[in-house]
């Protein structure tokens, strides 16, 4: 009897726990924790902008005001909306690679794989969502994720820091979130002079002009794209030409 009265506590906390996890891999947390973990992640991020876990709590912790407005954007919009009740996933295990390199040179299935290559980088490697205490929300987030490596395609940015910071300033743009706006705003401080001049005489520019007259990003089901050609999205979604 107290062996099956041990069983029975066990299973009670389990079901305790499991109430509290919105989707798998949640992690409840107060206020007080969020800022804690929002500041000791945005310190070890502008020590290390290549450390992507660190980015991602920051993005997390910080993005409780304007996840929600990502959200709406979405649900007015019929392609956003459509992504939403979908939950298409950009990973190795959904996507078609060699069909994807197999395209013609040009279009956005064929450049993106380009992109994965020349960089050396895997869309796996995007982290899923923890602290955020909603599961559309989370998702929202995940999307936003596993479409900045299109956002360096479309922008014909690489993964090194001018890349990097070019692609934050326009996502700042286009989303808000405090992530993206700190990513631009500290970013630049380990530049080269003449990089610097570059990115504030050229690139900057660019990025707020392109964020503030291209559609919302996250309303386009990149998927169903992959056959299109870059040029063609860029003009339709609003991006203009790189300098």
């Amino acid at each position: 009897r107290a062996g099956r009265r041990g069983e029975e506590e066990e299973e009670e906390e389990e079901d305790e726990e499991g109430c509290y996890q919105i989707y798998p891999g949640h992690i409840r947390t107060t206020p007080l924790q969020k800022v804690l973990l929002a500041a000791g992640s945005a310190v070890m991020a502008l020590r290390d902008p290549y450390r992507h876990d660190m980015v991602a709590v920051l993005g997390e912790t910080t993005g409780c005001l304007a996840l929600p407005s990502l959200r709406d954007k979405m649900k007015h919009h019929p392609e956003g909306y459509r992504i939403l009740q979908e939950r298409p996933r950009i990973r190795l295990s959904t996507l078609d690679m060699g069909r994807l390199q197999g395209l013609p040179d040009g279009t956005l299935g064929r450049e993106y794989v380009r992109f994965l290559e020349d960089n050396k980088v895997s869309p796996d490697t995007r982290m899923p969502p923890k602290f955020v205490d909603d599961e559309e929300l989370a998702y929202v987030i995940q999307r936003y994720r596993e479409v900045h490596d299109l956002m360096h395609t479309l922008l014909g940015m690489p993964t090194n820091m001018l890349g990097e910071v070019v692609v934050k300033w326009f996502e700042a743009v286009q989303t808000g979130l405090p992530m993206c706006v700190l990513g631009a705003a500290f970013g630049p401080i380990r530049l080269s002079a003449r990089k610097l001049q570059v990115l504030a005489t050229e690139l900057i520019p660019w990025a707020i002009r392109s964020g503030r007259n291209a559609s919302f990003i996250l309303n386009i089901y990149y998927e169903q794209r992959w056959e299109q050609p870059v040029e063609s999205l860029r003009e339709e979604i609003g991006i203009f030409p790189p300098p």
